[in-house]
């Protein structure tokens, strides 16, 4: 992983997200004020709980457990503060569609366990952790703290705030881009589930070749899926985790009638982001499988297309 060119990408984001917010920015009443300072305070609650228990059990998935589910608070919680408006009221349902089915595809991982704080951790996360730049208990501790447990959480708020500056424009009626919104969110949502269910197929039946003792043949002694959504792109989960939220921020933007405004920070960070975890997996994967890199060749890494020749 090129960690100087994520730092890069995450600086130069930090720094333009705040002069847009300046320029187009609309300013809170009393109300909405609330609002944030309720989610805020939940936020923080949620920091601290990732940390804290990711430090006493080692395990860093904490964020990766709660990932599709506080959106759904956050999303809900705006929406009482708005009397359960139509256009909130969809907002919140769409999310919760998309939570629950996140947390469907991270339950098959073994992600959940009746102690909730225990279960698999993210094989990102082992790998990174044996890097030497982070054998230093100390170091690893702020990585936790900053990114893991902080940055990822606030994101986690940022994402999901277009549902606060619909609050802003409550009284705007639902139009043709809401419902826009709401197909694309949707559309999104179903190509991520395609894309996840054919991912875990494949993976599932290698690991039980491989538990079975036997010989890996064809795609399964490749070691990696390039067939049906991922033909097209290396990351079509990813893919379609990015627009889901893209599409999420449309909501504000028909609310508002601001193509561009403050909550456009989420998405844009969430795609900064992506940017850096695919350089980190596939990092790993041209480190396992010698035909990876000819895969990254002829496919594209996120947006859909036909493979070059």
């Amino acid at each position: 992983m090129n960690i100087i060119k994520v730092a890069t990408l995450l600086i130069t984001t930090l720094l333009v997200v705040p002069i847009i917010s300046y320029f187009f920015g609309t300013p809170l009443n009393e109300t909405e004020w609330l609002a944030l300072k309720t989610v805020l305070y939940i936020n923080l609650g949620v920091i601290i709980y990732c940390f804290v228990i990711g430090e006493l059990t080692d395990n860093k998935s904490q964020v990766d457990k709660l990932w599709s589910l506080i959106p759904i608070a956050y999303t809900w919680v705006i929406t009482d503060f708005g009397n359960y408006s139509p256009r909130l009221i969809l907002m919140s349902i769409l999310v919760t569609i998309w939570g629950i089915r996140l947390t469907y595809n991270f339950s098959r991982h073994g992600a959940f366990t009746i102690r909730f704080w225990e279960g698999t951790e993210d094989y990102r996360w082992q790998v990174l952790r044996s890097k030497p730049e982070f054998q230093a208990k100390w170091k690893w501790t702020l990585f936790n703290l900053f990114f893991i447990s902080g940055y990822q959480n606030i994101l986690i708020l940022l994402f999901t705030l277009p549902v606060l500056v619909a609050l802003q424009f409550n009284e705007t009626p639902l139009g043709f881009l809401d419902y826009l919104a709401a197909g694309f969110m949707l559309f999104f949502v179903v190509y991520e589930t395609i894309a996840d269910e054919q991912h875990w197929r494949f993976q599932s039946k290698k690991h039980q070749m491989i538990r079975n003792n036997e010989p890996l043949t064809g795609d399964y002694k490749k070691g990696f899926l390039d067939k049906g959504l991922w033909a097209f792109s290396r990351h079509p989960n990813y893919f379609a985790e990015q627009s889901v939220w893209v599409s999420f921020y449309l909501f504000s933007v028909s609310a508002s009638g601001q193509w561009i405004n403050w909550s456009i920070a989420g998405c844009l960070l969430l795609i900064v982001l992506f940017q850096g975890s695919s350089d980190f997996s596939e990092e790993i994967s041209n480190s396992k499988y010698p035909k990876y890199k000819e895969y990254q060749k002829k496919v594209s890494r996120f947006f859909p297309l036909k493979s070059k020749k």
